[in-house]
């Protein structure tokens, strides 16, 4: 069995994911780019091509950024951390670091269904990461403020299980309807509006 031995405070970890997350959006934007030395009409259809690469960038961007946002929010009140929450985020920020590489496939192959499987499982790896370490957290309160409840944890892993359950969905929906299966993603914009909702007045108290 796993012993929690606490090994300092978190904020060299949470510094660690800071960079990791920063450099993963940059290399993002280093696949954004246009041929030197092109007539008018080229030049135009260079940036028609471009489309595609730019919608798999925002779709990153707002991926990270959103699973960066929660890291820091799940650290905000964790006070200690243990071998168990550094091994679980380590392996979140792999997986972090690994997301320009789907985007890449996602941009350049958006019809091959593997890509958006891929890309999907990608996500729902990053959100499992996080979904354990919140799990493991709510069940340590030594490692938490002293104000900090477990139930404080609830809906963030309500929000990450959502995540990796719809992405998860995506993998088998490929086989039958293709790269189309994307939409389905579509689906988290009103859950994460609703779970927004219920968060704020838990916030205001």
């Amino acid at each position: 069995m796993w012993k929690s031995n606490p090994d300092g405070g978190p904020e060299r970890l949470v510094a660690l994911a800071d960079g990791v997350f920063a450099i993963a959006i940059t290399l993002l934007v280093l696949d954004l780019s246009v041929p030197r030395g092109l007539d008018t009409q080229e030049y135009h259809e260079a940036l028609r091509e471009l489309l595609p690469d730019l919608g798999a960038y925002a779709l990153s961007v707002a991926v990270l950024g959103s699973f960066w946002r929660d890291h820091r929010r799940i650290f905000r009140t964790v006070r200690e951390i243990d071998g168990q929450v550094m091994a679980l985020s380590l392996l979140g920020l792999g997986a972090a670091a690994l997301l320009p590489f789907p985007t890449r496939l996602v941009s350049e192959y958006g019809a091959e269904p593997a890509s958006v499987a891929i890309c999907a499982a990608a996500v729902a790896a990053l959100g499992a990461a996080h979904l354990a370490l919140v799990a493991v957290l709510a069940g340590r309160p030594w490692l938490r403020g002293d104000f900090t409840p477990a139930g404080g944890f609830r809906l963030y892993a309500l929000d990450l299980a959502v995540t990796v359950v719809v992405f998860l969905l995506t993998i088998p929906l490929t086989l039958a309807a293709g790269a189309a299966a994307a939409w389905w993603w579509l689906v988290l914009i009103p859950v994460k509006v609703a779970l927004g909702r219920r968060a704020r007045p838990r916030a205001g108290r």
